[in-house]
């Protein structure tokens, strides 16, 4: 039971993979959206919310399809970035990373939103009193705060897409050693004779993994409470 294989190790390790460089690519942008939808008011604000909760309520494989109808190598982004500059996203793991980022998205910035909502904008306005940009106030002074928060969306983003299947398996196909990710190898293992016994074994990594990253989340988001709270 406790026998892993080379093969389960590779789709582990790729997931692991996948889910980081899908993490650490969306931070920085939904830390930017999660700061436009919490401070700034526009026009078309709401339509802009609900795209970026979009991929929550869309069935995965309709992402992944039009991820694949985008980014596939006759897609009009696809084919830029692969004549242009190389990068090829379809049946590839930095494919399999484009999905899961999507996928993982909203739960990313809902997180980081709520923490910046939650900072005292009385804070930021007494920066820009003594002279500081706000550019120089979001790095100083609301990014610091809002911390726990930004590193709770980091750590739910990250379990998302270590689970993430649908999207990813239509987008990126399951071709081992490629873009076969925990999800999609145990898709493949329950259907093969004897392949219970492996399937539960990645079965169990899998919430051991997501376990830990949602008690990781719980944590900083307390952490968030208690310092916005002065404890």
């Amino acid at each position: 039971m406790l026998d892993i294989t080379p093969t389960e190790w590779t789709a582990i390790l790729l997931s692991l993979r996948v889910a980081t460089v899908a993490t650490l690519v969306a931070t920085p942008i939904g830390i930017a959206l999660a700061y436009l939808l919490a401070r700034r008011n526009f026009w078309g604000k709401s339509l802009v919310d609900a795209l970026v909760h979009l991929p929550l309520v869309l069935p995965p494989v309709v992402t992944g399809y039009l991820l694949l109808l985008a980014f596939g190598r006759r897609g009009p982004i696809g084919a830029l970035l692969a004549d242009h500059f190389g990068i090829v996203f379809a049946f590839r793991w930095t494919g399999a990373a484009l999905s899961c980022g999507v996928m993982a998205f909203p739960l990313l910035v809902r997180p980081i939103r709520l923490s910046i909502e939650a900072v005292d904008q009385k804070l930021e306005q007494a920066a820009e009193t003594l002279g500081a940009g706000p550019f120089r106030v979001f790095l100083t002074v609301t990014l610091p705060l809002a911390l726990p928060g930004v590193l709770a969306g980091m750590v739910l983003g990250f379990a998302k897409a270590i689970g993430e299947f649908g999207a990813t398996i239509t987008f990126v196909s399951n071709i081992p050693g490629e873009t076969q990710t925990i999800s999609s190898a145990i898709y493949s293992l329950i259907q093969t004779p004897d392949g219970d016994t492996a399937a539960l074994r990645l079965v169990v990594i899998s919430i051991i993994i997501a376990m830990a990253a949602l008690v990781a989340s719980e944590w900083f988001a307390r952490r968030a409470t208690q310092r916005l709270h002065g404890n």
